[in-house]
C-alpha cells in the first residue's frame, strides 16, 4: 500500500487536534470493556484512539487509510506516582495536556510541541524519528516540578504483501 506522508501527516494534524485534545471529542463505544475510544474519519482515513485509565492511562492509535491499518503508535506513562490519588492537580494537569496537544507540530502530530508554557505549566516533548518510524517522551512539569510523563512509540503499519 504506498501512503503519502504529506496527507498522513495532514490527516493525523486533524485527527488529533479533533480527538483527545478537542473539547468535542467522538467518543465511542470501546472494543475492550474498560477502555474509552476516539475515532475521526476524512476521507479514505479512519482514526481510533484508544486508552485505559486515569492517573497512569496506556494507550494506542491507529490510522486506516482504506480500511487497511496504515499507521500506529502506542503511548504509556500519565501522572507521576507521588501524584496519584490528586484529583485537582491531575484534571489541572490533563486540561494543561490537551492545550499543549492542541499547539502539536503540524509536521510532527503525534503529541504536543518541542516546549510549550502557560503559567506555572510547563510541556516539553522529545523525538527521534520521523513519521515513518519514531520514538518520543513527554513531560509535564508545574512550577519546574515533574507531575507527569509518558512515552511514546510509532510510525508506519508494514504489511507481509
Amino acid at each position: 500500500m504506498q501512503i503519502d506522508y504529506e496527507e498522513l501527516k495532514k490527516f493525523l494534524y486533524d485527527a488529533n487536534a479533533n480527538g483527545y485534545a478537542s473539547a468535542d471529542t467522538h467518543e465511542i463505544t470501546p472494543q475492550r470493556p474498560g477502555f474509552d475510544e476516539l475515532e475521526y474519519r476524512s476521507g479514505d482515513w479512519y482514526f481510533r484512539d484508544s486508552y485505559v485509565g486515569s492517573y497512569f492511562a496506556p494507550g494506542q492509535e491507529f490510522a486506516y487509510f482504506k480500511g487497511k491499518p496504515a499507521w500506529a503508535m502506542a503511548y504509556a506513562g500519565g501522572m507521576k506516582f507521588q501524584y496519584h490519588g490528586q484529583p485537582d492537580l491531575a484534571k489541572e494537569t490533563f486540561v494543561f495536556l490537551k492545550k499543549a496537544l492542541k499547539a502539536m507540530d503540524p509536521e510532527n502530530p503525534y503529541r504536543g510541541p518541542a516546549e510549550f508554557s502557560e503559567g506555572e505549566m510547563r510541556y516539553v516533548s522529545t523525538l527521534s524519528g520521523d513519521i515513518k518510524d519514531f520514538i518520543g517522551n513527554e513531560k509535564i512539569y508545574k512550577d519546574e516540578e515533574l507531575v507527569f510523563e509518558q512515552n511514546f512509540i510509532g510510525g508506519i503499519v508494514v504489511d507481509k504483501e
